[in-house]
């Protein structure tokens, strides 16, 4: 600030000095400040009680409204001159008591000085102003207040409890030798909306009456609040406390640089958390404070570190006076408001954390005022505990439920963005309804929306994605016998908030669904390897004298988990002998960003991709789950694994969803497809497969694949998820092998996303960049025996965990560790398995028949590669090695450089001989020749596994997918044949020496076996009459040099051969059968089918298919005369020759749903990518509509427009 000289003549407003300047402008101000060190008490209550903070300072107003803007310089003149006269001493002001200013609809509570002498100063100081600005004191007296707060009714509890907290803020004294003069500034909100603030435009001196006014009026606060997820609100974080003896106080606890060394680090940690109910009505009762105590301090509460919630200002000091409480806790993040230097807390409801061990903490702002997570830091205990404290908001309605998804989600990104690489404890009253019943009641009565449900599904699903395991879960495996009923009812095991039983509970609950048992505290733990749960208990559960009366101590039980302090994990001799070390390899430099790489291939789903997905998996959810309101519904999960679930999927990805329930599989699919076919149009099944491994169905949902699997395990789906952490030797476990087997892909997932919980986010970015690189290099693809999804995600995972080193590993570091390490990784001598998962023992024995083996976690198949052969496996270790050539050796210019789809056109020209296996289908049935591609391609494996053992010395190297001729004409006559089904294309396997010195006698007898191998393959495919059909299948393998591949005009066939329709799986019908008789047996026939439809359905389907074969075998039999024209020949005729008019002419066609359907020619969309598009293979007819003349007919190929046909 600048003093300012008196005005000259020139600057004094026009007309004569006499002339009064009123005070009656409300964007002025003249007041009294406190030093800004004194603020911080009374802004911890005014940032949560005043509506005026912020736009004001902590201030005293003596003359409020004041002058105009424009006026204050004048008026800054004026009262300066009077007080150049007439100085005044210094004036202490001393804060200590607090009143209230009741108004017609609100009270304000404030804290004034009580003294008669400075009301009497700072009232004459008033009117000597007021006298110097031309005007009087006249009007209501001056009463001397610094607002705090406001409330709405002053008779009302919370009214009381919060004059009573303003009483406890110490006293505010400063001696005041100025006068503030503040102006308004307005603020443009957007929209239309604005606000104001207060502003220092100067202040006066009173002992000399100099004015200093600042060029442009100074703020008070940061123009930014400290509401952002990444801060905590400093204003709000106070310095722990410690008591000190000596002075028999509370005081602040200054860590100093040695602590961390004083004492031996515990290896043992119990972590407790508890509600202690707040009264609400005023005067708050204390019957219950020595319950309390005795539950605080007994074996099954006492605690390394305490957590409470709803802790009021009577109460914490009540606590922390008592010498059993300061013995056992000697540490607070509070001190007790009854201290006088101390503040009170901040709310009402207050969450507190006592420790035995030293900490400092951060109170993080959440969704709603008056909620916070208190975060808090242990130095002493191993790399730096974190402990976040919650309470959230309480109720089940959308609301509160959209704001305890966002307070988890802000406490988790908090944890990750600040205290990354340490273990973290999050754990409070987290108010999340557990009850099944309570969720649908208060969802069939319209309480929340299916969204809300959804969004207390995802919390815990947010939790354990940040890698934080649920103590009670964790520890069920330690826990002997069961604290809860056997008979709970879904989502009321392991209750703390019980009031069926609790009757502190019930009075608060009063009636209705709320009445039943809730899991409303928990501990989460991420122990990162440093600590591990090894129990789990709850107390308060008995009942003392409160008053004349037993009682409970609060309306919740506490929770209580004991933690151990990590240790190395055991590794026996024997499994120590077969583990190959890992080795970090530091990535080159100048290889630019990874993630820029993947997003320049467009490997990263867009968050629409996301979303829809998303959408997609609740709707299949909510078609399967249907239920009927007049029968119970067993339990069934649907549960998505695969790519999706480990968070590694890409936009072309499909769905792997795996169903749990306590049906037969026969039973579930029929009522899954009735219920499918029911809905609507955005769900449909694509076909119905019978594999090895059960039945499956492809279906689509809103555009997006999914692969639907069933698991009949009743046990698994009433415990899900809890289930999954039990151990592999738990009887729950004790299933027949293809239940495992279906359980497998589930229960791997769960445990990488565990096990790898710190390193996800790299993990996943590696997982891409891996399939990717891959992909691109021809060896993804394990139906060829290359590598997989999973395979990929054991290979990774192994890497992270093996690699030396703490903290989180770079991903250029951790891809060169992971092309470095499989380069040179003895895969004919050694399995790649997971040594901190199989830790004593490996219960698998490698066959001389595996080349390749790559283990999982769980039984009964460990083995994931199990189509690998010795060619596919030669060809892996090859593509690591050229990999981690090209990284050492800095040929390359970016990480994009791997990742370049370049391989199918370089496998083209790498070998010197090819094997051409030419297939082509040409059935009536799209299903039959998908199902004839998927077997062949399931045999090739065969045919190298017998091209090793017969031509030694050659190396057989097969590219994962089909060729087909690029020339553009021919393969839009095919796209478009007669029937669409005629579809030709090409499998290529390389042939080069293993051994460049092989004789002329080795090569010829190595080409000898390689033709033997080939006609027995070729003798093979062909007798298999299940899949081949001679009348609609050839199949042909032919050895050719590289001058005669004809490469120049192949490429890969994007083309899904026989892309399936409703309808078109070739046991449709036969399962159709099946669906009814379960439906039958279950007494569920959903299906509105009419009467008619119902005597249509009389006939016998298996009759309606011997027909229809029937039909198929007659076209065979038609002796062929002119090539019978296409579909696409005749459309293009009607529509170019002028002696046509298309509009004349309709197509018939079968459409998928409903059958035969007609369409005008001129509306009918030849566009794949056109949403109306139609194939051309569904065309049955056209017909002239002037004479209703069919003039070309597919089934007696008629063809009146060429004559060709018949």
């Amino acid at each position: 600030m600048a003093t300012t000289e008196a005005p000259t003549p020139s600057q004094q407003p026009e007309g004569p000095t006499s002339i009064s300047i009123p005070t009656t402008s409300h964007d002025t101000a003249l007041c009294i400040i406190p030093p800004k060190h004194l603020w911080p008490p009374i802004d911890r209550l005014r940032s949560l009680y005043d509506k005026a903070y912020e736009k004001w300072p902590p201030h005293v107003n003596l003359i409020y409204p004041f002058v105009r803007p424009d006026l204050l310089p004048s008026a800054a003149q004026r009262i300066g001159e009077s007080l150049q006269t007439e100085p005044e001493e210094p004036l202490r002001v001393s804060l200590a008591n607090t009143g209230v200013f009741p108004h017609k609809h609100d009270n304000t509570i404030y804290l004034h000085d009580s003294s008669a002498q400075t009301a009497s100063r700072l009232e004459a100081l008033r009117h000597r102003i007021l006298r110097a600005l031309g005007g009087s004191a006249s009007g209501r007296p001056f009463q001397m207040h610094m607002t705090v707060a406001q409330t709405e009714d002053v008779h009302a509890d919370m009214h009381k409890f919060l004059v009573d907290k303003v009483s406890l803020v110490p006293t505010v004294e400063w001696d005041v030798d100025r006068l503030c003069l503040l102006v308004r500034e307005r603020v443009q909100l957007g929209e239309g909306t604005t606000t104001s603030r207060m502003r220092a435009w100067g202040t006066i001196s009173l002992s000399s009456g100099d004015v200093e006014a600042v060029e442009r009026p100074l703020g008070f606060y940061p123009e930014a609040s400290c509401n952002t997820i990444e801060d905590v609100d400093p204003l709000q974080t106070t310095p722990t406390h410690v008591f000190d003896d000596e002075t028999a106080a509370w005081v602040p606890f200054h860590p100093t640089p040695d602590l961390d060394e004083e004492d031996e680090p515990p290896t043992t940690l119990s972590i407790a958390s508890y509600n202690l109910l707040a009264p609400f009505t005023h005067p708050p009762s204390t019957t219950r404070y020595p319950l309390l105590l005795s539950t605080l301090l007994s074996p099954a509460a006492t605690s390394s570190i305490l957590l409470l919630q709803e802790v009021t200002d009577p109460l914490l000091s009540h606590l922390l006076s008592l010498p059993a409480i300061r013995e056992a806790y000697p540490y607070t993040s509070h001190p007790p408001p009854s201290q006088s230097d101390i503040s009170p807390l901040p709310s009402h409801l207050n969450t507190i954390l006592l420790s035995r061990f030293p900490f400092s903490w951060s109170y993080l702002p959440l969704t709603r005022k008056h909620k916070s997570a208190l975060v808090a830091t242990f130095p002493t205990l191993g790399s730096g505990l974190v402990v976040a404290s919650v309470h959230l908001t309480c109720g089940l309605t959308d609301g509160s439920t959209a704001a305890k998804k966002a307070d988890v989600a802000r406490v988790v990104r908090y944890l990750e963005t600040h205290h990354a690489g340490k273990p973290w404890v999050v754990a409070g009253d987290f108010n999340v309804s557990t009850s099944r019943y309570t969720i649908d009641a208060a969802l069939e009565r319209k309480a929340i929306s299916k969204e809300s449900v959804g969004y207390l599904e995802g919390i815990e699903a947010q939790l354990q994605e940040a890698g934080l395991e649920d103590a009670w879960v964790a520890s069920r495996e330690f826990r002997v016998g069961s604290e809860e009923d056997e008979e709970a009812l879904p989502g009321e095991e392991g209750a703390t908030y019980d009031p069926v039983v609790n009757e502190v509970a019930a009075e608060i609950v009063g009636s209705g669904y709320g009445m039943r048992p809730q899991r409303y505290d928990r501990v989460y733990v991420k122990g990162d390897g440093e600590w591990s749960v090894t129990g789990f208990n709850m107390f308060g559960k008995e009942k003392g004298r409160v008053g004349d009366a037993e009682s409970y101590a609060s309306d919740h039980w506490g929770v209580r988990c004991e933690l151990e302090a990590g240790k190395e994990v055991s590794i026996s001799e024997e499994i120590s002998g077969l583990v190959v070390p890992v080795e970090m390899a530091e990535a080159p430099e100048g290889l630019g960003s990874v993630e820029e790489a993947l997003r320049g291939m467009g490997v990263f789903p867009t968050e629409e991709d996301a979303a829809r997905r998303k959408e997609a998996i609740q709707l299949l959810k909510g078609v399967l789950l249907e239920t009927e309101t007049n029968r119970a519904t067993p339990t069934v999960v649907v549960v998505p694994v695969g790519s999706y679930a480990l968070g590694v999927w890409t936009a072309a990805s499909d769905i792997d969803v795996l169903c749990i329930g306590p049906f037969s599989a026969n039973t579930f699919f029929a009522l899954a497809t009735q219920r499918i076919r029911k809905a609507a149009a955005h769900v449909r099944i694509i076909r119905r497969v019978k594999a090895n491994t059960g039945t499956m169905l492809e279906l689509e949902v809103l555009g997006i694949k999914m692969d639907l699997q069933y698991c009949p395990a009743t046990t698994i789906a009433e415990q899900y998820p809890q289930v999954l952490r039990e151990p592999p030797t738990s009887p729950v476990w004790s299933l027949s092998a293809p239940t495992l087997s279906k359980l497998k892909a589930l229960r791997d997932v769960d445990y990488l996303l565990r096990s790898l919980h710190s390193s996800l986010p790299t993990f996943r970015l590696a997982h891409r960049f891996v399939k990717t690189w891959a992909r691109s290099r021809g060896i993804y693809s394990a139906r060829f025996g290359f590598l997989g999804s999973i395979q990929i995600s054991l290979l990774l995972a192994r890497v992270i965990k093996l690699l030396p080193g703490p903290g989180p590993i770079p991903l250029p570091t951790l891809l060169t560790t992971f092309f470095t390490h499989y380069a040179t990784f003895p895969w004919a001598t050694h399995l790649v398995f997971d040594p901190l998962f199989h830790t004593t023992r490996l219960p698998y024995t490698r066959t001389s028949r595996e080349p390749l083996a790559i283990l999982g976690y769980f039984p009964p198949a460990l083995n994931t590669c199990s189509a690998a052969s010795a060619p596919s496996t030669r060809a892996i270790a090859s593509e690591f090695t050229l990999a981690a050539s090209q990284i050492a050796t800095l040929s390359l210019s970016s990480w994009t450089d791997l990742l370049r789809p370049s391989g199918s056109t370089a496998f083209l020209s790498a070998f010197p001989t090819y094997i051409r296996l030419d297939v082509q289908y040409w059935g009536v049935s799209p299903s039959r020749g998908r199902r004839f591609i998927g077997w062949l391609e399931s045999r090739c494996v065969l045919l190298l596994v017998d091209v090793n053992r017969r031509a030694q010395g050659l190396h057989a190297r097969m590219w994962p997918a089909r060729f087909v001729v690029s020339d553009n004409d021919t393969r839009e006559g095919e796209d478009e044949d007669e029937e669409g089904r005629d579809y030709r294309g090409c499998y290529l396997v390389g042939l080069e020496k293993i051994n460049t010195g092989m004789t002329k006698d080795e090569t010829k007898a190595a080409l000898g076996g390689l033709r033997s191998a080939l006609s027995r393959f070729e003798e093979m495919m062909r007798g298999d009459e299940k899949y081949f059909d001679a009348r609609s299948c050839w199949l042909a393998g032919e050895i050719v040099s590289r001058s005669d591949l004809g490469s120049d005009n192949l490429q890969v066939d994007e083309r899904e051969w026989g892309e399936y329709t409703a309808g078109e799986d070739e046991d449709e019908e036969d399962d159709d059968e099946e669906d009814e008789e379960a439906v039958d047996a279950l007494g569920m026939d959903e299906l509105d089918i009419s009467d008619s439809a119902q005597a249509a359905k009389k006939k016998s389907k298996k009759q309606l298919r011997k027909e229809k074969e029937q039909k198929q075998e007659e076209a065979y039999k038609l002796e062929t005369g002119k090539k019978f024209r296409t579909a696409a020949d005749v459309m293009n005729r009607i529509r170019w020759d002028p002696e046509m008019e298309s509009s004349d002419f309709l197509v018939g066609y079968e459409d998928r749903f409903v059958g035969a359907r007609e369409k005008a020619l001129d509306a009918w969309k030849t566009e794949q990518t056109d949403e109306e598009f139609i194939p051309q293979h569904r065309i049955l007819y056209f017909k002239r509509k002037s004479d209703g003349e069919v003039v070309w007919e597919r089934r007696t190929r008629r063809d009146e427009i060429f004559g060709s046909g018949l």
